[in-house]
């Protein structure tokens, strides 16, 4: 029983092992990645497109609009 025990905890702790083995070789790519991706940016910069501009609406326009709906929906229901 002692036997099977061990060799239980052996390969969790190999399990254990190679996950973590797994995720610190995840995370060095992943920084060494954003390293070079920064670095290629620099030397190869992305062109900026000009923003989108949208015309303001008239405040009093929308006001008057849902006055008017909110008019509307109280004489629709006191019928």
């Amino acid at each position: 029983m002692e036997n099977i025990l061990q060799d239980g905890i052996i390969i969790m702790c190999l399990g254990m092992g190679f996950v973590f083995l797994f995720l610190t070789i995840l995370v060095l790519t992943m920084n060494v990645m954003s390293y070079v991706i920064k670095k290629i940016n620099i030397l190869f910069p992305e062109e900026i497109h000009s923003a989108i501009t949208y015309s303001k609406k008239d405040k009093n326009s929308s006001d008057s609009e849902v006055a008017l709906a909110i008019a509307l929906a109280y004489v629709q229901s006191s019928k």
